[in-house]
């Protein structure tokens, strides 16, 4: 068994591990709460008041 360094971050994938998407797939560790295209994307931002950011990827 191997002692982790006290430096060593766990990251862990939000909800975009599950796309099949490689523009989505590279943002499956980023530190935010990403939703994709989704119902409940807009259920969510609806409830909780809050607007739409859409990324449109890039080439």
């Amino acid at each position: 068994m191997s002692k982790l360094s006290s430096n060593h971050v766990t990251r862990k994938p939000n909800r975009l591990i599950h796309e099949k998407s490689p523009y989505l797939l590279q943002h499956a560790y980023n530190p935010v709460d990403w939703y994709p295209w989704s119902p409940e994307a807009f259920q969510k931002a609806k409830r909780e008041g809050k607007p739409i950011f859409l990324s449109i990827g890039y080439s």
